[in-house]
């Protein structure tokens, strides 16, 4: 019966383990990737394009990534502690 895990814990699979990602490599390709956006917001806006604000929204993209490395670095512990 599909309803019996939800009525009978002991009827449901067990959990799968959580995958091991290596968030290091996805912070800095999100970051490279604002980097270049901004890079490119920069050149429209010294040609004259107002660019402005698209600019402010690359380099808070580009700040939060680099924040987020910084909070995988301190926390890397424990998620490398889990994958044992």
């Amino acid at each position: 019966m599909k309803l019996a895990p939800i009525f009978d814990p002991d009827a449901r699979r067990p959990s799968p383990k959580p995958v091991q990602v290596d968030l290091r490599l996805v912070f800095w390709s999100g970051t490279g990737l604002w980097t270049l956006a901004l890079a490119i917001c920069t050149v429209c806006y010294l040609c004259g394009v107002d660019a402005l604000k698209p600019m402010i929204v690359c380099a808070s993209g580009v700040a939060v990534g680099l924040l987020l490395l910084l909070w995988e670095h301190f926390n890397r512990w424990d998620y490398r502690r889990l994958a044992q």
